[in-house]
């Protein structure tokens, strides 16, 4: 039966294998963690054992990539299971509950609500404060005091507060991650009933980034490896994609190198990152002590990656590997176990993978994404269609196994050979010779994307008729400085 309401179009049942009786689901979000987890290799020196082992009893995809390189598109993309450019969700703001086509939305924990499920929830999942008839329950964090210190430990140019990083605070406990985890512990020490959809969300490595002096003392400073900078990666990509992120309070590597900030900042970013590892394993041996592992999926997951001095920049907000690449893994029953996966992936194939899993009678019919349970299975099975990241209407990127291919609203265009150039350092769209594989790769681009909602902070930029380029409604100077850049 399909149901008739605005809000409810879905009802499509799933030809799925016959899954076991209502598996449990612990569902993980992490803030900004790009690809420097031990499994990944996305750094030589990084230490998170507690990732890996997760990765190690299940599948991990190597080639995982989000639909937006900044928090809420992204978050929203994941739990509506719609691209950005669907919704016309691109930026900061707003909410999907405030956008009426979105408001009553069946989203992934009210999936599982319909089908018997109990569901909770701490931590960011959503961007910023939890919107209302989401879950069954959601946990409470005692405040904490010492979440900030009392002044800046780095004075950045635009001195935003969250723009911080260094030693603190001098205790784990002060971290609002380690309060996630804590409740986590609480739940599974009461044996929650099954079957349940648990959502946890941890902070870091999200700015500021913080960590207390155990995690630094991992990367000490004389031997740290930084990432692979080129001062000057700039020079053959289109001076249109500055546009996609230089109003941001994120410092550029010029910051970084003459305040000698470099090291600092890539040790903060690593010891952040083994600060919240230590975290999901304090979940995951709750879980286990719990004797409810084996009856448990497990889905890992980051919104989007971060730069640390690549491309000339640290943060996020570009549709390259560093932002795009995100841990993407499963694991539980079901689920092939000490798999690597490198088809492309999509955090948008999370909602209809954990539903095919999990036996959901239903699932909203327009949901964009594909099952990965092919690829849970066997890793090597086919997909047939690369990821795509989108940041704003007209500024797309697609990923293949083999390459990346990026067009901008002023129809620029970037090409990488990834075999050959893991790090993006050689444009190839210039090339003759790729126009070819160009325009089999533009087939993927959104042919009509949704215009920013309203309420939206997104950057509207767009190319007229008679080829001028306006960026929020106003015409780019072709030699304009671009402030704190050049």
């Amino acid at each position: 039966m399909i149901l008739s309401s605005l809000h409810f179009p879905f009802l499509i049942l799933l030809s799925c294998t016959p899954a076991l009786s209502k598996p449990n689901v612990l569902f993980l979000g992490i803030d900004d963690l790009n690809d420097w987890i031990g499994c990944l290799g996305g750094h030589p020196q990084v230490k998170t054992p507690n990732l890996d082992r997760l990765a190690a009893r299940g599948t991990l995809f190597t080639n995982a990539h989000c639909q937006a390189p900044v928090c809420n598109p992204s978050r929203t993309s994941v739990m509506l299971g719609l691209r950005p450019s669907t919704t016309g969700i691109y930026s900061l703001q707003p909410s999907f509950k405030k956008v009426p086509k979105y408001a009553n939305q069946v989203t992934i924990p009210k999936a599982f609500k319909l089908n018997g499920y109990t569901t909770s929830t701490l931590g960011k999942i959503y961007h910023a404060a939890l919107p209302k008839g989401e879950f069954d329950r959601a946990g409470v964090r005692p405040p904490l005091p010492n979440r900030f210190p009392d002044e800046k430990l780095v004075n950045t140019p635009k001195n935003h507060k969250l723009v911080d990083w260094g030693i603190w605070p001098p205790m784990d406990s002060d971290q609002l991650d380690y309060k996630t985890a804590d409740w986590v512990v609480n739940e599974f020490s009461q044996m929650p009933k099954d079957p349940f959809f648990m959502a946890v969300g941890f902070f870091r490595p999200h700015i500021p980034l913080y960590a207390s002096q155990e995690w630094f003392d991992l990367y000490p400073e004389d031997s740290l490896v930084l990432p692979p900078i080129r001062r000057d990666d700039r020079k053959d990509t289109p001076r249109f994609s500055w546009y996609l992120h230089w109003e941001l309070p994120e410092p550029r590597l010029k910051f970084l190198d003459e305040s000698k900030q470099v090291k600092n900042k890539v040790r903060s970013y690593l010891a952040s990152v083994s600060f919240v590892d230590s975290q999901v394993g304090r979940v995951l041996d709750a879980l286990k002590e719990s004797g409810l592992e084996d009856s448990t999926i497990i889905v890992c997951w980051s919104d989007h990656g971060y730069h640390l001095g690549e491309k000339e920049i640290t943060g996020k907000n570009t549709l390259w590997d560093p932002t795009t690449r995100v841990p993407l893994m499963f694991a539980g029953p079901g689920i092939s176990k000490g798999a690597r996966c490198g088809r492309p992936a999509e955090l948008l194939d999370i909602y209809p993978t954990l539903a095919e899993l999990c036996g959901l009678k239903s699932v909203p019919r327009e949901i964009e994404g594909l099952s990965l349970v092919p690829q849970l299975k066997n890793a090597k099975a086919p997909r047939s269609r690369p990821a795509m990241t989108s940041h704003g209407p007209g500024n797309d990127s697609v990923r293949t196994e083999t390459h990346r291919y990026i067009r901008y609203a002023d129809g620029s265009e970037e090409l990488y050979d990834m075999r050959k150039d893991p790090h993006e350092f050689k444009n190839l769209a210039s090339d003759p010779k790729t126009k070819k594989l160009r325009k089999k790769l533009a087939t993927y681009f959104p042919m009509n994307p949704a215009k920013p909602v309203e309420g939206s902070n997104a950057r509207l930029i767009e190319r007229k008729k008679d080829g001028s380029v306006y960026w929020q409604n106003s015409l780019i100077e072709k030699d304009a400085k671009i402030p704190e850049y050049e």
